[in-house]
């Protein structure tokens, strides 16, 4: 079953929030409409199985992570409409089953067509899975997403087997990832875009030991540098923190609680050993990517998890001094990927061309912001930048906001609608 008409309680919702934004700016409401609507309406599948399929936008595979984001803004609304919660609660399902079946995939086909356009990927490939690009995130979400469906509605059907073996194989394999030499994963594609790729026979350019867990890719779906990627690594935190919660609360399981908070610890011990280092001006700021041997890189990218987005994700303050200090830095020239224009500014990524900023990227600034009037800044500089379409796009041209990559991108769309939320002080509880 798809969405054909958008529910009474949703447009109750959108009504209220387009009432509210007359005074402010109009045209935040008439985009936040077509964009909290589009989503429920284009890419949501409920399927026969009590589970949820959520189509990532203009590509026809569920990414683990995208899936989560997508669903987010809907759990203040959840909390009164029960047949919303079952839909989220579908897709915590969905992820789940994925994740049994490979929790080193990232995406995933609606059924075992075999529909990917990577199956010659040098990895191993099943005729379910879209994409197997390693990445911390995309086990990091579901867990999220779980708790955060409880905690806004007391809902606990998704806490089923697949759930608990889901969160035993995601332990499992973060406990591996510590020593990456241990790891059965690699992962190579025939492309001149490195980026797309992992060098050293599909193993990742060397780490060390740190304490923190190995991915392969960003949240970009473009290949880490440096295997360690501290804001993954400070999600993976958070994660297991609702790991904590869920299995003392919910399961009352002593030794999956004792499991993930030794995991926790030993992965933030290795983010303020390893992932701290300086600034030009001689400041500690968190780095985005670290190998432990002394290699580092000072940047951030626009997917979440970002460096800029840590206070979003939950695993620190808006007012550390480190993560200020950070996004002091991630905010000027000193970050390769920040670009300012006669139109917009903000942070792009590799995966798109230079002088792109993402709305992704610019709606987490804003949401980590706590004035109010940058949060407005924001919001008038993203709906003066749609290209005429009335949503946002993948990345935009800082100086022209008619060019712009993937028309259709329902995350992105997303997050526009959870700053907007924001603005009017409507927050997803984040129960930590």
């Amino acid at each position: 079953m798809t969405y054909t008409t958008v529910p009474t309680s949703v447009q109750a919702f959108m009504d209220n929030i387009k009432e509210r934004t007359q005074q402010d700016n109009p045209a935040w409401g008439d985009i936040f409409s077509n964009c909290f609507a589009n989503t429920l309406l284009t890419t949501v599948k409920r399927l026969d199985d009590d589970t949820t399929f959520i189509l990532t936008g203009d590509i026809p595979a569920m990414w683990l992570r995208d899936s989560t984001a997508q669903v987010r803004p809907y759990l203040p609304i959840a909390k009164e409409d029960k047949d919303l919660a079952s839909m989220i609660s579908g897709l915590v399902k969905r992820q789940f089953f994925y994740i049994n079946m490979d929790p080193y995939a990232n995406a995933f086909n609606e059924t075992d067509n075999n529909a990917s356009p990577h199956k010659d990927d040098h990895t191993t490939m099943t005729p379910w899975i879209w994409e197997r690009k390693y990445e911390i995130d995309s086990l990091a979400y579901p867990i999220q997403l779980s708790y955060l469906l409880y905690n806004a509605t007391g809902q606990t059907d998704q806490f089923n087997e697949d759930f608990k073996t889901g969160v035993t194989k995601i332990l499992d394999l973060w406990e591996t990832e510590q020593n990456h030499d241990n790891s059965p994963y690699t992962f190579e594609r025939d492309t001149t875009r490195l980026e797309d790729t992992l060098p050293n026979d599909g193993k990742g350019s060397p780490v060390k030991e740190t304490g923190m867990t190995w991915t392969g890719f960003r949240p970009s779906d473009d290949a880490c540098k440096y295997g360690y990627l501290v804001p993954s690594n400070m999600f993976a935190v958070v994660a297991l923190e609702y790991v904590e919660k869920i299995y003392s609360s919910i399961f009352d399981e002593a030794d999956v609680v004792a499991r993930a908070k030794k995991l926790k610890e030993e992965i933030k011990k290795g983010i303020a050993e390893y992932g701290v280092v300086q600034n030009k001006a001689g400041n500690d700021i968190f780095a985005y990517e670290v190998d432990g041997f002394g290699n580092h890189s000072i940047q951030d990218d626009s997917n979440v998890p970002s460096l800029m987005a840590a206070p979003y994700l939950g695993f620190c303050t808006q007012d550390d001094p480190t993560y200020l200090e950070t996004r002091k830095t991630l905010l000027s020239e000193e970050n390769p990927y920040y670009y300012e224009g006669e139109f917009a500014k903000g942070i792009g990524s590799s995966h798109t061309p230079p002088n792109y900023i993402w709305p992704i990227a610019v709606s987490i600034e804003g949401l980590t912001t706590p004035d109010k009037l940058e949060k407005k800044r924001i919001l008038d500089m993203l709906a003066a930048t749609t290209g005429g379409t009335g949503l946002m796009h993948e990345g935009v041209d800082v100086n022209n906001p008619n060019n712009f990559t993937r028309e259709w991108f329902s995350w992105a769309n997303m997050m526009f609608c959870e700053l907007v939320m924001d603005y009017y002080d409507i927050r997803v509880e984040t129960g930590l």
